[in-house]
Order: structure tokens, then sequence, then C-alpha cells
């Protein structure tokens, strides 16, 4: 019991500490969201086989509501194979505001962004320029789909069905992130309290080169929480800075379950899920053998 009331004081001291932060980055992504959503969308639309630059770029905004708006763009033929991985691979989901809420790791998170955004435009770009000769036209895309705006979270309207405030939008996904932080703080100390930091560690880093591995496939899990699971073990020191960067390029968030929903080719969808975790998966043991090799 002691120690039970031990981990749990300290997890809900570390993680209130992240509310004003959090709170003030969604603050920011409803003010985006709301008031140049549209906008943004068109811009997505008209990007033709350059649409892996405005995709990157828009998939670095941190939520997964244009992942989801890509792939019913991809299901509708109105974006390249491109530009749907370039907006798979730079989307960090609820990373980056739990990452904003952490000074001391601001210096990696801008890292991280850059890494993310040219990553995921050199694939789509090798999609689109290089290999869209050698890709046969069943996996590069073709199919018509059925197009519907969806988003992964709630419809922000109240009770009366009209707009609700974005600060309320923004309190709303800030006590729901918080609510999820503090369990898993909870849990994550519970459990390395109870085996030992040492041999948790172990554990992990026995994975050695595999670790970016196994990070881009819990990346693929279709819900907004993988990414915060993600950056949860890598602050907490499970994972390396490699494998976080792999597991946040597969997390798409709600991106691939909207694509295998609205485009009837299976073959494309299983196509574009490989890619996705392959290219995640290699990025990140790229990264441990370019620094196992200059270190």
């Amino acid at each position: 019991m002691e120690l039970f009331l031990d981990v749990l004081g300290e997890s809900l001291v570390d993680t209130a500490k992240m509310l004003p932060f959090l709170f003030l980055a969604y603050l920011l992504i409803e003010y985006i969201e709301t008031r140049h959503g549209e906008r943004i969308e068109a811009l997505l639309a008209g990007g033709g086989r350059w649409g892996a630059i405005p995709g990157a770029a828009l998939g670095c905004v941190p939520q997964c509501g244009f992942s989801a708006i890509a792939s019913n763009f991809y299901s509708s033929r109105v974006i390249t194979l491109g530009t749907l991985m370039a907006v798979y691979l730079a989307t960090s989901d609820e990373a980056i505001p739990l990452l904003v809420s952490m000074p001391a790791y601001w210096d990696k998170l801008a890292v991280l962004m850059v890494i993310k955004v040219v990553y995921a435009i050199v694939v789509g770009f090798a999609l689109d320029f290089v290999l869209c000769g050698v890709l046969p036209k069943s996996l590069r895309g073709g199919y018509t789909g059925h197009a519907d705006e969806v988003d992964c979270h709630e419809e922000h309207s109240d009770e009366e069905g009209k707009p609700a405030p974005i600060w309320k939008a923004a309190l709303r996904h800030t006590l729901e992130i918080f609510v999820f932080i503090f369990a898993f703080s909870l849990v994550f100390g519970l459990i390395v309290e109870g085996v030992g930091e040492d041999v948790f560690a172990d554990l992990l880093g026995s994975m050695g080169f595999f670790q970016p591995v196994v990070a881009a496939l819990v990346g693929l899990i279709p819900n907004c929480a993988a990414s915060v699971l993600l950056t949860q073990l890598y602050v907490e020191g499970a994972l390396r800075f490699s494998s976080l960067v792999a597991g946040l390029c597969t997390g798409a968030g709600v991106g691939l379950a909207v694509l295998w929903r609205t485009n009837p080719s299976w073959k494309q969808n299983l196509f574009i899920t490989g890619l996705t975790w392959g290219a995640g998966a290699f990025l990140g043991v790229a990264m441990q053998v370019v620094v196992a090799v200059f270190a």
C-alpha cells in the first residue's frame, strides 16, 4: 500500500505540471482547426503530384483529423499515394502537445518534427515520381471510395447543436489526455517499481535494433492514444529516440482505420498499411545505425 500511494502521488504531481501547457497547446490547435480547417483541406486536395509538401506540412499539425481527411481523399482519387503517405508519416497526433508540455524536451520535439517532415516529403516524392512507373496501378490507387468527413474527435458542438467555444473543446481534450497520461504513469510506475527499473530497462534494451520495429507496430494502432503511449515510454526512458521516431511515423491516428473503411481495395489497404510500418521501422533502424557508426 505504501508503494502504491508513493507512485500515485508522484504520478499525480508529474501529470498535473503538464496541464497548463497541454491546455494552451490544444487551444491553439482548436483555433487553427476551427478558423482555417476548410482552407487547409482545399490546400491538401489541390497539391497534385506535388502534394507531398502540403501533405507533410499539414500532417505535422497535432491532431489526427487530417490523416482521416487524407484517407478519404485518397479513396476518392483526389490525392496521390505519395501525398497520403506524406500525411501519415508526418502525423504525430497527441505527441506534440504532450512534448510541448515538457519544456525539457522542446529541443527533441524540434528535431523530431524536422526529421518527420523531411522524411515524409522524401517518401512522398519517391512514390509519386520515382516509383510511380514501378508500382502497379492496383497498388498505387485508382479505385473510387466513399468520401465522408471524418474526425477522430467528437463534434465540437454544445447540447443545442451550436458550435462549442474553442476553449471548451480544448479543455475537454486536455482533460481526456490528462486522464490517460495519469493512468499510464500510474500503471507504468507500479510495473517499474514492482519488477525493478533495471529489469524493465534490460527487457526493452535487449530488443536492440528491433526496438524501432516493435515501436512502429505500436504506432499502427488506430487510436490517438498510441502516440501518447509511445511518448510516455520515451519520457520514462524505456524507448530510444529512434524508436520514438519510428513509432510516431506510423502513428497516423485513425487514418488507417478510415482508409480500410472507405477504400474498397483490400490490396491497396494492406499494401499501404505495410508500407507505413516499413517506412517507420526503416527510419528508426537507420537512425540507430547512424548513431552506432558515428558514436
